[in-house]
């Protein structure tokens, strides 16, 4: 019965159910069927086993992030509808001692108006000093919204009176990838917002009486087209509008034929609108692969974000060159995303994106910040080998006279002379050695090669770039770790506003 309570108490943190479901009758009597000694819990009992779980992990994860050198931290905010309160999310990001990227809420908290920047950072602090993590903080994740550049100049300043910021504080503030792609993006479709709304009023116009519905799908048969569903989107959401415009391509043969019959229907996209909505499509197509990549739940490292981020500026860059005087809307479009990308990458792709002069000099920039950053977690992974060199010495003085014959033993000439070798400076450094080698070709799909894999195996040869890259690696390019955080109560009860709906033809095909 102990056992089966810590379940309950698990089933209603994991699914969010109200306390007093442990009450029901139904829930009891299936309970009683499995397990005949089975004892009613009342609501209060079930609050108290919830309120016990949460205290013993937040005992564990304190535990645990005791152990860590660096963590990276996403947060984010959002307001209750019905409440009409504002939450701060903060989370934690690290690689464990056994390779595994970790995740962890560590704050859940509502803040008072008016939310300022400086409320913001005071909470985070807050936060941080609570898990006696103030002093290991590496990077903040935030979105572009301004209070929060306000905030990460406070705390910058703050963390840094605990603890010297690597390379300066310069990659302390980490802007959200798929929040600048979704920046870009809503400026390009501003200069087709006419032919969107056409799309959009065909859509609402079809799907508000089943009549039209029936009417739009005989049409359907009779093209004999392989589709089923028209999808609405959300306004607010433009990879929804991408997947409307998407799937009502796949229609547009059916809409002049639709209008022929409905007289009330004054709102059907012209072909230039239809040419519009492909070439915006052939672009976002390249928006949304890029944003479901950088937003997976695992948070996906350089090794596979950079690609995407390359086709973006790839496909914005042929595009505005096909487009020409000819094509001005197209042009515009891309001309205005063309404005927010700014963008990094590897040798690879600067000289790419950039006019050779300016590739040189950004690469230059990153090589320079990688060998600062190198040489200070150096600087740190020596003094930490020195302290453990006067411990073991220390321990050594005392157990001598004890262990006498111990020490002339041969094991400990050859421990004396390791120490003695390890002591000289190498000519190359990790990260030379790293950078001269031929690049690691992983066999089948790239996709699946797992970067912290390749780190754990490589941690003896790499001593001090390993550790580097342990924490770099951990860092979130995107804050969806924060806003999944927000995915359930009134979010998840909206559906409609936060994704696309799908309107499914009374046919079958």
């Amino acid at each position: 019965m102990v056992k089966m309570r810590e379940a309950v108490a698990h089933w209603i943190l994991m699914h969010e159910h109200p306390f007093s479901i442990a009450e029901e009758e139904g829930f009891n009597m299936m309970q009683q069927r499995g397990m005949p000694q089975w004892e009613k819990i009342s609501r209060v009992t079930a609050k108290k086993d919830c309120m016990l779980m949460y205290e013993n992990e937040k005992k564990r994860l304190f535990a645990l992030l005791k152990n860590v050198n660096k963590i990276s931290l996403t947060t984010d905010m959002w307001m209750s509808s019905p409440q009409k309160m504002e939450y701060m999310v903060v989370t934690g990001h690290f690689v464990d001692i056994d390779w595994k990227l970790q995740k962890h809420v560590l704050n859940f908290v509502h803040l008072a108006p008016p939310l300022r920047g400086i409320d913001i950072a005071d909470a985070i602090y807050k936060c941080c000093k609570e898990w006696g993590i103030e002093g290991k903080v590496f990077t903040i994740s935030v979105d572009n919204a301004s209070k929060n550049d306000v905030a990460i100049r406070n705390l910058k300043d703050t963390f840094a009176r605990h603890k010297k910021l690597l390379c300066g504080g310069r990659m302390f503030h980490v802007r959200c990838t798929a929040h600048i792609l979704n920046i870009m993006v809503q400026f390009g479709l501003s200069k087709i917002e006419s032919v969107i709304e056409n799309i959009r009023d065909s859509v609402v116009h079809i799907k508000q009486s089943e009549g039209r519905l029936i009417m739009f799908s005989e049409i359907v048969q009779q093209l004999q087209l392989p589709y089923r569903k028209l999808v609405l989107d959300c306004k607010t959401r433009w990879n929804s509008t991408y997947e409307m415009l998407s799937v009502a391509l796949k229609f547009k043969d059916v809409f002049p034929r639709y209008k022929d019959r409905d007289i009330t229907y004054d709102c059907c996209p012209s072909n230039e609108d239809w040419e519009k909505a492909e070439k915006v499509c052939e672009i976002l197509e390249v928006f949304n692969s890029t944003t479901n990549i950088i937003s997976g739940s695992e948070y996906p490292t350089s090794n596979l974000f950079l690609n995407e981020v390359f086709r973006v500026k790839e496909v914005l860059d042929r595009k505005y060159q096909e487009s020409g005087d000819g094509d001005k809307f197209i042009f515009d479009m891309v001309t205005r995303m063309k404005i927010k990308c700014k963008m990094r990458a590897i040798e690879f792709s600067f000289p790419r994106m950039y006019h050779s002069l300016e590739a040189q000099t950004h690469i230059l920039d990153v090589k320079n910040c990688l060998y600062e950053l190198y040489n200070e977690y150096l600087v740190e992974y020596q003094s930490i080998g020195s302290e453990n060199s006067a411990e073991t010495t220390s321990i050594g003085c005392t157990s001598s006279t004890s262990s006498a014959s111990g020490s002339s033993s041969g094991w400990s000439q050859f421990q004396a002379f390791v120490k003695t070798v390890e002591t000289i400076t190498p000519q190359k450094s990790d990260l030379d050695i790293y950078l001269e080698e031929g690049c690691f070709i992983c066999d089948g799909d790239s996709r699946k090669f797992d970067a912290l894999e390749w780190w754990k195996a490589n941690t003896l040869k790499y001593r001090v770039l390993s550790k580097m890259a342990r924490d770099v690696l951990a860092i979130p390019i995107t804050t969806v770790a924060s806003e999944s955080t927000f995915s359930a109560g009134e979010r998840k009860k909206n559906k409609k506003e936060k994704k696309a709906e799908e309107i499914a033809l009374p046919i079958n095909l």
